[in-house]
């Protein structure tokens, strides 16, 4: 096994340990995710659901706030299993989230093999459209602040 199959490995074994941990009791769909971050921590989250359904939260949801309260960083590898244990792919909603904190380069372990998260979400919006629509509006007020 190399270096990179064990480093995947551990990932699993973490998203599966967060699973374990899971908040799902209206659903019954448990799931854990856990991710590297640039400097060599691994971080994890799982899903809490709540009975006003619409507030449940997502397992990645979970990690990203859990990459900010322990020091921030970027995301360099991700993975994310259901109760069984075996891998799943995050909604289209939770790639928007890790293309914020990953980047189009962010490493997913799918049950299709190892993909960068641009081949999931092409041509992800991101915070340049939005730096690129107030640059266009401060432009167009002749760089005023109103």
């Amino acid at each position: 096994m190399t270096s990179q199959d064990e480093r995947w490995e551990a990932l699993r074994r973490a998203a599966r340990d967060a699973m374990s941990r899971a908040y799902a009791p209206y659903s019954r769909y448990p799931v854990g995710a856990a991710a590297l971050v640039d400097d060599g921590r691994t971080v994890v989250g799982c899903n809490v659901e709540n009975a006003s359904y619409g507030v449940g939260l997502c397992a990645e949801c979970g990690l990203v706030s859990a990459l900010h309260a322990t020091g921030g960083g970027r995301l360099t590898h991700f993975t994310c299993v259901n109760g069984e244990g075996q891998l799943i792919l995050p909604c289209g909603r939770c790639r928007q989230l890790l293309s914020e904190h990953g980047g189009p380069d962010l490493l997913l372990d799918t049950p299709a093999g190892i993909r960068p998260l641009a081949e999931l979400l092409p041509d992800a919006f991101g915070p340049f459209e939005l730096s690129r629509l107030h640059s266009s509006q401060h432009s167009e007020s002749g760089g005023s602040q109103n």
